[in-house]
Order: C-alpha cells, then structure tokens, then sequence
C-alpha cells in the first residue's frame, strides 16, 4: 500500500487517482460527511463521476448492494472512501465484489484502511473475514480533515483505534515488530487524545493522533484479534451498538479478563498509558476524555447480556485467556454497568 501523510495532503489526489489509472471515481461516505465528499469531488475534477452517500456503521450487505448498483450503473473504474470505519468498509465490501482499485481518506481514528479485514452484517450477525483483496491501494491521510472532528467522537474513535494495539500485544500471531508498533501506538493516542478533548483544532495533537491510529491499523491488521474484538462484533452486528463507543466501553473490562493470560502485554500497555495497571489505566482514560462507560449508557438491554454470551462463546477468537461462559457473563455485566474494573492482582 502506498500511503501519503501530512497536512494538505488532499491536493495530491488528483496524483494518486492518475497513478491508479482512475477515469471514473466513485466518491463514497456517510450522509454527516456529504459535504467532505463534495470537497472530494472537486479535488478529483472530471475523474469522479458521483458521490454514495449512504454507507453506514457495521457495513450492512444490503447497503454494499445499493452501492454495486450504482457502480454498475456508472462503469465505475475506481474507489474513493472518506470518512470512519462505516465508508471504509463500504469501500472494502465493493472492492471485495469487484476488485475495483481504492483510495482511502481517513477522517477519523479508526484504521480500517490499514487492515485487509473486513466486517458485514447479515441477518443480524456480523461476521468478518480476512483478504488482501479489500486493502486500499492508496491511503492519503490529511491532519486538515481530522480538525472538525467533534471531541466525543474523537476520543471514542481514539479509543477504539487503542483496541487494535491492545489486542495485537496478545494476539497469537504477535510479533516484536508489531508490539513495538503497538506499544508507540497506544503511547501516541494516550497522550494526544486528551489534549484534543481540550482543544480541538490543536493540529500538533491531531497529527500525533492520526499518526497513533496508523500505527494501531497496521497492528491490527498485521496479526489476529481476540477477545475484545469478538465481543464488540457480536455487540455491534447483533444489538446495532455504535461502534467506536462500545470498543471504549468494552475495552478496559477485555484486557481486565486477559490480564493473567498475557502479563508481558499487560505491563507494555501500562507503560504506554502512563498508569500501574492496564485495565484501570484504559478506564482512567476514558473517564478522562468523557468518553462513554457502560453498555447501558449506549443503548443496550441488560436482557440482551445472555445472547451476548452465548455468541460470544460459540465461535471464539484466539484468546491468551480461555473463553469461560460464566467470566464472559461477569465482564459483560461490569462493562454493561460500567464499574472501573479490578486490578490485575485483584
């Protein structure tokens, strides 16, 4: 993958889109972004020849449908998403159909254009798989376009792109390479984040920012995902909870479970947050941002926990701790609480 980083970094997509022998660009991203998209449009001139404004969190098949038909309709040649996860991952579903050529525009701290894995939901389950067949040929990101960035959505899209670097410290394809990645990555995020809670148009903070979550896109999608990954799929895909919040909430109480089972990433990720404790260290620093706590401050039903924990259990990650019904159930209970989780010795 090609990547061009920096602060105007738009004005070079008309470059890019040459380069990738792009005639005919269908710009993608969510009904809030229309207006980025229409700024895309112009960078791109006579190459793009329309905009799909409907992609929407936890990329619903029937959605990516809607969209093929427009790229048949139009001969589409090329690929463009700006925006989170949501057009991101529309853009990797049709590239997954079509093997159409991408260029993606980061707008938030997800890092999905970084991953060759891809997520849909069907019938009420998300299920993901992994190919390089949905990595982006080119991914541009611009400091510029993080800055209107709302703080809330900030730190949960911060907090969400920590998750992939926790999790790639305990993966079970880890490797030292990556866990440094990882380690700097988490490092990156903890200390920019708050500063852009406090001011937003902080552009050295953002820069940090947008620098960490490359950093956790690469980890994540350079070895597995565990525990914590699977439970946000089935809260996501299953109970339609907004993603970036429920990573934030769920994280601490994930890596509060695994804390026995993968102690040397428990001790790196309490060095790069700053804290004594890994789990504590991660709720400490959601509670710091304002960020949301519990699952039942995001809109999920305390009855809804028991078919949490029977998906959850029947096609697990790999995990460095086993996946156990009756633990499942009490992490999910303290995370549906939203208590700050026990210490690791505890």
């Amino acid at each position: 993958m090609r990547v061009v980083f920096g602060d105007g970094t738009l004005a070079q997509l008309p470059v890019e889109a040459e380069r990738l022998e792009m005639t005919r660009i269908l710009v993608l991203s969510t009904p809030e972004q229309r207006d980025q998209a229409g700024d895309i449009l112009a960078h791109l001139g006579k190459r793009a020849i329309g905009s799909f404004d409907r992609a929407t969190m936890h990329t619903p098949v029937e959605i990516t449908e809607q969209a093929l038909a427009v790229v048949r309709d139009k001969v589409v040649d090329g690929i463009l998403s700006v925006g989170g996860g949501s057009t991101i991952g529309l853009g990797k579903a049709i590239a997954l159909r079509t093997d159409l050529p991408q260029i993606a525009v980061p707008t938030t701290y997800a890092g999905s254009e970084m991953t060759p894995i891809i997520g849909e939901t069907k019938d009420g389950e998300k299920l993901t798989q992994r190919t390089r067949k949905v990595l982006p040929e080119t991914t541009v990101y611009d400091v510029s376009l993080t800055l209107s960035l709302p703080p809330a959505i900030s730190a949960t899209s911060g907090m969400n792109a920590i998750a992939h670097a926790v999790e790639a410290l305990y993966a079970e394809e880890r490797n030292p390479i990556i866990s440094l990645m990882a380690e700097a990555a988490i490092r990156a995020l903890a200390d920019a984040l708050p500063m852009i809670v406090a001011k937003p148009d902080d552009r050295d903070a953002r820069h940090q920012a947008l620098y960490g979550a490359w950093l956790c896109g690469i980890a994540l999608g350079s070895v597995g995902m565990a525990l914590h990954h699977k439970l946000c799929h089935v809260l996501g895909g299953s109970f339609n909870l907004p993603h970036a919040p429920t990573h934030t909430v769920v994280l601490p109480h994930a890596v509060a479970y695994n804390a026995k089972g993968a102690p040397d990433a428990m001790r790196r990720i309490a060095s790069a947050l700053g804290a004594e404790d890994a789990a504590q260290g991660l709720y400490d620093l959601a509670q710091r941002l304002g960020a949301p706590l519990s699952l039942a401050g995001i809109g999920m039903r305390e009855a809804d926990i028991e078919q949490a924990v029977a998906q959850a259990a029947a096609r697990p990650y790999p995990n460095p701790r086993p996946i156990e019904a009756a633990a499942l159930r009490r992490l999910l209970q303290n995370a549906y609480s939203g208590q700050r989780p026990a210490g690791e010795h505890a």
